[in-house]
């Protein structure tokens, strides 16, 4: 099935590259901080091959998207390009896009100004507003790391991830992980990111953080459209207790376990992620 780039201007006159697979209703599936859109290519195919249009979109200052030199990182910004995203979709295809959004991609879609006319339904993939702030810290400190030296090599920076998820499989390829990082021109690999994104600074995602997370929080309740919220049952950013309490007030929301996952559900457990998401889709697009 033929995939093909696309791009959209963000909510700052920020480029947004994509990639579009499929035909049928719109999926708009946005990544975590620090991904890139290549975290979803197994499920988009999925997607594609069960009768949906899926779009996955690199944030701003992820993988191909522009970095931001003047506007920020902000919870609220990746807000914004979620709002532009979906109303890009709309018009693109004539439909109200269902979103898919892990982690911070879930947070922008629920903080989207007037959501509720720009999604059709909303899938939220290990995250809700009150999360743990242990298991925060410990991915910003991971993600922070390495961030500013990089790596010798993608050996190195596979040795990295498999030390802070060791029970994830080391990969035999190395493919996928050179799809999220980059070769600088002192022969390092660094992520795929704009360090600014992770630094704490007032740019930074960090900026005004429980602020915008209580608006996301109050947002929940007032979520009229169907919310799927899948947790990895071994994720260390959303407790069960914080996740049964985000699912009980969402007012159209059913909540899944997904075993043997973490926080990265869609790459520990791809096949039951997608399983529950395609059931999730089917009775709200049928």
């Amino acid at each position: 099935m033929n995939k093909r780039t696309v791009e959209a201007i963000g909510a700052d006159d920020n480029p947004l590259f994509g990639d579009a697979i499929g035909e049928g209703p719109p999926v708009l599936l946005l990544h975590g901080g620090g991904q890139t859109r290549y975290a979803w290519e197994k499920t988009a195919s999925h997607l594609a091959e069960n009768g949906y249009r899926a779009f996955t979109f690199d944030m701003r200052g992820h993988g191909d998207s522009a970095w931001v030199t003047k506007a920020g990182y902000s919870f609220h910004d990746y807000a914004r390009d979620a709002a532009v995203l979906a109303d890009w979709l709309t018009e693109e295809t004539g439909r109200m896009p269902i979103g898919v959004g892990a982690s911070l991609g879930g947070l922008s879609m629920i903080g989207a100004e007037d959501e509720q006319h720009r999604f059709a339904a909303i899938a939220l993939v290990d995250i809700v507003p009150r999360m743990r702030q242990d298991g925060a810290q410990r991915i910003i400190s991971f993600m922070t790391a390495a961030a500013e030296e990089g790596f010798p090599d993608l050996e190195a920076a596979a040795d990295a991830i498999s030390a802070y998820m060791p029970h994830r499989s080391k990969p035999k390829s190395l493919g996928g992980l050179r799809k999220n990082m980059r070769q600088h021109d002192d022969g390092r690999w660094r992520w795929h990111w704009d360090p600014v994104f992770a630094s704490g600074g007032e740019r930074s995602i960090m900026a005004e953080a429980p602020k915008h997370l209580l608006r996301f929080d109050e947002a929940i309740e007032r979520l009229q459209l169907p919310v799927l919220l899948v947790r990895g049952m071994s994720s260390e950013l959303v407790g069960e207790e914080e996740a049964r309490d985000a699912a009980s007030r969402l007012p159209n929301g059913r909540y899944v376990d997904i075993e043997q996952a973490g926080h990265m559900i869609v790459g520990d457990r791809n096949d039951a992620f997608t399983e529950a998401l395609l059931s999730f889709l089917g009775d709200v697009q049928p």
